[in-house]
């Protein structure tokens, strides 16, 4: 590891993957990436990229050097001498966790594991994921965790689209049931990021994890109720927010929205409320926190409904709208859990005409939940087009998106995220919700 000699294998190469690959290889290791999709695969090896914050250029020069090759062949990971998972764990239909991905991941393993090789989880899940179905199943090739392989879990800490952060740069926890794995751990690690942060076990890890986004979930829906209990008094809980920061001490500013999205904060602290029915806890601070976030969507709605009539003359069910923004926060194409698609569900259900127009995103994808939507292509950004809209409804707000425009051509805007306000723009026709 100290030498960069090792070669690291990565299984998934989605949002989380690739931008891990990518760090790693930068660092002069090289990088055997595994993907189930063989499109993706292809395009890797190409010199392309499928992530908009992954130039096509990093790729390229990856592949040049031969640092990174990717490949759909599971028996190619035995190469590797490190062999890191990152796939994903979303939610069901009953909202419990679905961790299928990381039982399969681990299953392939077993027919290609050998003695020395480092397994490190780094997929979000409940406490106890790594002990209690990671090490059992990779156990069943007949070799013993700590003893012949190594395993241990580190949390990704990914934010896509932050320029002040990213892979190589973030502190990265790194926990393990036994010294020896956490040693390997550690070894890897250290040759890659700014800084490691031991903790005793891989529970500690996965829990830390956890605790940061859940942090996260309940701060946010405190501000999305401020935001409603505001709203009625007549306040601007951005007005608020921007005032309360400047405390030095005490205060840390979260912002509204029209709901949550991405593929951490809406599902992880679900993955802590599951757990803990094991042990007969309630978890009832942080399913109330998901209750607040789940509804602002209909709040959002029930909003653009009465601005439509009060100022408009127009019922939402005969109106044609336009949702500013697809992907779930600004500057990324990534749409996982995003609540603009709750959005145009929602509206459409009402009876509105819905069109959609995001720069990163120029077809919605095929999801788990809004397959139905898939396919629809963005509409164009001209003055005709916005001025043939009812209404629009800003979701994300993208840094290029040329919100002058909006506000000069369309009837009616709705601002979800005050971006109308931090761009000087004033008008009647733009509303906060």
């Amino acid at each position: 590891m100290a030498g960069r000699e090792a070669i690291i294998g990565v299984v998934g190469l989605g949002y989380v993957g690739l931008p891990l690959a990518r760090s790693i290889a930068e660092r002069g290791f090289r990088i055997l990436g595994f993907d189930l999709d063989p499109k993706k695969v292809e395009t890797l090896n190409r010199g392309e990229s499928y992530i908009r914050h992954i130039p096509s250029t990093t790729v390229r020069a990856l592949r040049q050097d031969d640092r990174f090759r990717a490949t759909a062949t599971p028996s190619d990971l035995q190469q590797a001498d490190a062999i890191l998972l990152c796939v994903p764990t979303p939610l069901n239909r009953h909202r419990e966790p679905d961790i299928s991905a990381v039982v399969s991941s681990s299953r392939m393993l077993v027919e290609i594991l050998r003695p020395g090789q480092l397994v490190v989880l780094e997929s979000t899940t409940y406490p106890g994921t790594t002990d209690e179905v990671v090490k059992p199943i990779l156990e069943e090739s007949g070799l013993k965790a700590g003893k012949d392989f190594f395993l241990a879990y580190s949390p990704e800490r990914e934010d896509p689209g932050n320029i002040d952060y990213r892979t190589s740069t973030i502190p990265k926890v790194v926990g393990a049931d036994d010294a020896n794995s956490r040693r390997a751990a550690e070894a890897l690690y250290d040759a890659v990021v700014t800084e490691t942060v031991p903790v005793s076990s891989s529970r500690t890890a996965e829990a830390v994890k956890i605790t940061e986004n859940v942090f996260r979930s309940v701060n946010i829906a405190l501000v999305n109720e401020l935001k409603v209990i505001y709203s009625a008094m007549g306040i601007d809980v951005w007005e608020v927010i921007d005032a309360a920061k400047t405390k030095p001490f005490g205060f840390m500013p979260f912002y509204p929205g029209p709901g949550l999205g991405g593929h951490c904060i809406p599902i992880d602290p679900f993955y802590l409320t599951w757990k803990a029915r094991e042990y007969d806890i309630a978890t009832r601070f942080i399913e109330l926190a998901g209750e607040v976030n789940t509804a602002m969507p209909r709040y959002v709605v029930e909003r653009l409904a009465r601005a439509l009539d009060e100022k408009c003359g127009v019922a939402l069910s005969r109106s044609k709208l336009l949702v500013v923004g697809l992907a779930y926060k600004k500057n990324v194409d990534d749409t996982r859990e995003s609540p603009a698609l709750r959005l145009i569900e929602m509206l459409e259900e009402r009876g509105a005409k819905v069109d959609y127009f995001d720069p990163y995103v120029p077809v919605i994808p095929n999801t788990r939940e809004y397959g139905h939507l898939a396919g629809r292509p963005t509409a164009s950004w001209t003055a005709e087009t916005l001025a043939s809209f009812d209404a629009a409804l800003i979701s994300t707000d993208h840094d290029e998106v040329d919100y002058g425009l909006l506000a000069k051509h369309c009837p009616l805007v709705i601002d979800t995220r005050n971006v109308l306000e931090q761009r000087g723009l004033s008008g009647n026709n733009l509303l906060k919700a």
